[in-house]
């Protein structure tokens, strides 16, 4: 416990030192620090905020120090994250090879794999996109029919997938490709590693309902990709897949600490809706559905936290992230859908101008966005099926 209380003191000794003042206040989306061998920064502050965090390892904290991550333990990993929480130190860096592949690397990966990509990450000299789904392989994602052949020295790759988060900014793709196409689904499908400047590779935007483009489809024609960039065993990649997926459902059930608009539903209430003579908010209907927003999460906070600390004990239940998916996503699509409920006529707006604010916008946009989020990682209707089917054990209709 001393040695924890020393780090905490040093962690937050050293935090305090390095952070930019600037970087000590919630980002905007214009402010996020993206990984891409092109990357740009919206300031020098925040070029040196990440600078300084990926030299000690701590983008990637409880990654292994021989790979340039942090080497922490899951409660000094808690720790520095507290700190950071507490002094209001930004992320300093954001990408998919952090939050999903990464990891999976770290468990399947060659030591050369390993060795080529995990500095990169941790740096943010590059830049992840995820490539499972297709137009035809949603839900149903091991039907997927996107082919790699086996062409002796390199893999030829042809194929299509879609809703690929920023695959138009990617540098690479960690792709699921069919490599035995008379085995069964899952059986004979590969996870592959491929440069998106390889030649074949092409994207196409996707428009959202939020105005945004972020998803692309994603087309390879006669992609010739090197054997060695093949991840786990040929015809063996639904196990690594499988893998990331967790990484990808925990991720999605924290989407609440995205940026968002800069007052809570507490504040936008206040704001918008008004208190009465009682300092009760005026509209009874929407002040119960804040009071239960509220309770729910702090109950998801707290359940984030109890599974922590069962992970550092090794009493961690593995069916734990479906379930944390599926509830926070759900919630988050709550809290947007209340936000816009509360700002009333405001939450409307879709262009800035003299009749709505920056964050009223962004409130209207966010409560759009977030419809995706309960298809991304696994609809919630499939992760309802599997939970009632794993966790609970319950039969098949």
């Amino acid at each position: 416990m001393e040695a924890l209380q020393q780090f905490r003191a040093t962690t937050r000794e050293w935090l305090e030192a390095n952070c930019p003042q600037s970087q000590r206040q919630p980002a905007t989306r214009e402010e996020q620090v993206w990984a891409g061998r092109n990357k740009t920064f919206p300031s020098d502050d925040a070029k040196i905020w990440l600078e300084k965090m990926s030299a000690k390892g701590w983008t990637c904290p409880d990654w292994p120090a021989a790979y340039g991550g942090g080497g922490l333990g899951d409660e000094e990993t808690k720790i520095l994250l507290e700190e950071m929480k507490s002094l209001g130190c930004r992320k300093p860096l954001l990408d998919i090879g952090i939050w999903m592949l990464g990891p999976a690397l770290l468990e399947y990966g060659t030591e050369e794999q390993k060795l080529e990509h995990i500095p990169k990450i941790i740096r943010g000299d590059i830049r992840w996109c995820q490539g499972y789904s297709e137009p035809g392989a949603g839900s149903d994602l091991a039907s997927l029919q996107t082919r790699a052949e086996d062409k002796g020295d390199h893999f030829l790759i042809n194929g299509t997938k879609i809703w690929t988060t920023n695959a138009d900014k990617a540098d690479f793709v960690f792709c699921l490709v069919r490599t035995n196409t008379d085995a069964i689904k899952q059986k004979g499908i590969s996870f592959l590693l491929i440069d998106m400047e390889t030649e074949g590779v092409s994207t196409s935007l996707i428009e959202l309902i939020s105005g945004e483009s972020e998803f692309c489809q994603t087309f390879f024609d006669n992609v010739k990709v090197p054997k060695n960039n093949l991840v786990g065993e040929l015809n063996a990649g639904w196990s690594v897949a499988k893998s990331l997926l967790k990484h990808e459902r925990k991720l999605m059930s924290e989407m609440g600490e995205l940026p968002g608009p800069g007052f809570s539903p507490a504040q936008a209430a206040q704001k918008y809706v008004g208190l009465n003579n009682d300092g009760k908010l005026k509209n009874a209907a929407l002040r119960e559905q804040l009071t239960q927003h509220e309770m729910d999460y702090r109950c998801l906070g707290l359940t984030h936290f109890r599974t922590f600390e069962e992970r550092i004990n090794g009493v961690a239940d593995s069916n734990v992230p479906l379930i944390m998916k599926y509830v926070g996503t759900e919630e988050q699509k709550k809290k947007d859908g209340l936000l816009v409920a509360l700002l009333g006529s405001q939450g409307i707006g879709w262009e800035q101008g003299e009749s709505f604010t920056a964050d009223e916008i962004l409130s209207t946009r966010s409560w759009l966005f977030s419809k995706a989020l309960s298809i991304a990682g696994g609809t919630s209707e499939v992760q309802l099926n599997i939970i009632a089917k794993r966790v609970l054990g319950l039969p098949d209709a």
